[in-house]
């Protein structure tokens, strides 16, 4: 009886081990929810660099243009695209590199460096411009047909190899010559070559006569070889050679090669006297004057920053993205003017271009007459104050994620009396216009506190998801700063320099 016990409690405990085992098994599956996706290093690109290119004149034909290095992608992490493996240039500038310019995730142009300079202690690439290669067009169905029976034309042309019958050779049944060993005197082959032995059994006086013999009965398509005459007199001998070699002359291929004698080569002697039997030709020489193979080959042209100048993101990466345009779709075009409209009030307000709302006028007193008068209705409000070089652009910086706002202005006057306003934003569950990140400054403290200009969105990870990409210009100095938004946040990834120039905008 305890024996039963016994094996029904250790029947009863693996019953339980297999069903905890089972569950173990079960938890990762269950953990990996919907929409959960894992990222694999194997498919992130090992570099990607991240620039601005900036110029004056029109897209694709600019009258001066220059590339500034922002950030470069190594291992998943953002690099100083400035300085990152300089040598002198930094590795985001190498000679011929090419980067394609973007304008909301949109490819519109290529640039290829073509060499470097540095502005201000900062490098930039100068280059050129070059358009997108244009996509082959689809054959129509004439021009399938059409190559379809080229390639069975070509196919039936196609050369076979065959082995090429000799009359010297024997049937496959037996020998040549009715059973005989050796086979019969092969007919002469115009296009075999043949090897012939002098005859020198006859006297000296008809060695010419027997090699001028010779040369003209031989194949003249195929090489001779000759046997030098020794024998006879001297005289009878230069007699021979001479003819001979007037025939041989005459009879010759002359396409044959000839080997000739090389010259001796100068020897390379250095231009530096106490040095002068060095021969190494890739010894640096000094010489006078100026060397014509460091001339640049686009001259620098677009210095300091004037007011016409426009900005595009260049993406320089060995593998290739499909495109991922980050422009917003509105379902309602209504909802855009209202959130732009409550954004342009927030912006006045940081400005403080909104005048103040006038005083309640006095209370009138009461009197018979002017009971039985009707009120003098309100003054209409004023008219809202302009934002000069006002730009408002939304985003889709991932797919499904809602409308991204940026709006950036300042007001009128001179440098030091302007005053500056970024704002990014995003509308709430309830349609109200939150907040993400706000800036303001005016034009006495851009050192302190830069302006924030939107450049544009731009993939800085590679992870399919967009990236906000402003330029930090301060009075004497300017910076590039790339913020992700997320979750109702906006966060700074990355920021050239090392830190900010000023203090951090805040939200």
């Amino acid at each position: 009886m305890s024996s039963y016990k016994t094996r029904g409690s250790i029947s009863l405990t693996g019953t339980i081990v297999l069903a905890v085992a089972g569950l173990l098994v079960a938890l990762p599956a269950g953990a990996q929810y919907p929409g959960q996706v894992a990222k694999n290093s194997k498919e992130n690109p090992e570099l990607r660099s991240i620039a601005v290119l900036e110029w004056t004149g029109e897209a694709g034909s600019p009258k001066a243009s220059r590339l500034v290095p922002v950030a470069v992608l190594d291992a998943g992490k953002l690099q100083d695209g400035s300085i990152y493996l300089a040598r002198p240039e930094p590795l985001a500038l190498g000679t011929e590199v090419e980067y394609e310019l973007q304008q909301d995730g949109k490819a519109f142009g290529l640039f290829e460096i073509k060499n470097t300079g540095q502005e201000q202690g900062a490098w930039v690439g100068y280059g050129s411009w070059k358009p997108m290669p244009a996509a082959k067009p689809k054959p129509s169905q004439q021009e399938l047909a059409r190559t379809r029976i080229e390639d069975d034309d070509a196919q039936s042309d196609t050369p076979v190899l065959h082995r090429k019958h000799h009359a010297d050779e024997a049937p496959a049944g037996g020998t040549a010559g009715g059973g005989s060993s050796s086979p019969t005197e092969p007919a002469s082959d115009p296009e075999r070559p043949t090897l012939h032995k002098k005859d020198s059994s006859g006297s000296t006086g008809d060695t010419s006569t027997s090699s001028t013999t010779s040369d003209t009965t031989a194949d003249s398509g195929g090489p001779v070889l000759h046997k030098k005459d020794t024998s006879g007199s001297a005289s009878d001998s230069s007699n021979t050679t001479s003819n001979s070699s007037q025939t041989s002359d005459t009879t010759a291929d002359s396409d044959r090669p000839v080997m000739k004698k090389a010259k001796k080569k100068p020897e390379d002697i250095g231009h530096v006297d106490s040095l002068a039997d060095v021969t190494d030709p890739d010894r640096p020489r000094l010489k006078r004057g100026k060397s014509p193979g460091y001339n640049l080959n686009v001259v620098p042209s677009l210095l300091g920053l004037p007011p016409d100048m426009q900005q595009a993101v260049a993406v320089s990466d060995a593998r290739t993205h499909p495109e991922h345009p980050w422009t917003y779709s509105w379902s309602n075009p209504d909802d855009e003017a209202k959130m732009k409209s409550a954004l342009e009030d927030m912006a006045r307000d940081a400005l403080s271009l909104n005048a103040p709302p006038p005083p309640p006028p006095p209370a009138p007193k009461k009197t018979a007459a002017k009971k039985a008068a009707k009120p003098a209705p309100p003054p209409p409000p004023p008219a809202p104050a302009p934002l000069a070089d006002e730009t408002f652009r939304v985003f889709e910086l991932a797919y499904g994620s809602g409308a991204t706002l940026v709006l950036t202005a300042h007001t009128d006057g001179p440098l030091a009396h302007q005053k500056f306003v970024t704002l990014v934003a995003q509308p709430d569950l309830y349609g109200n216009v939150l907040v993400l990140l706000k800036s303001v400054t005016d034009g006495a403290h851009l050192d302190e506190t830069p302006r924030m200009r939107l450049v544009d969105a731009v993939d800085a990870m590679a992870d399919n998801r967009g990236e906000l990409l402003f330029e930090l210009r301060g009075e004497t100095q300017r910076q590039f700063a790339i913020y992700r938004i997320l979750r109702g946040q906006a966060q700074k990834l990355f920021v050239t320099g090392g830190g900010d120039i000023g203090i951090e905008a805040s939200p």
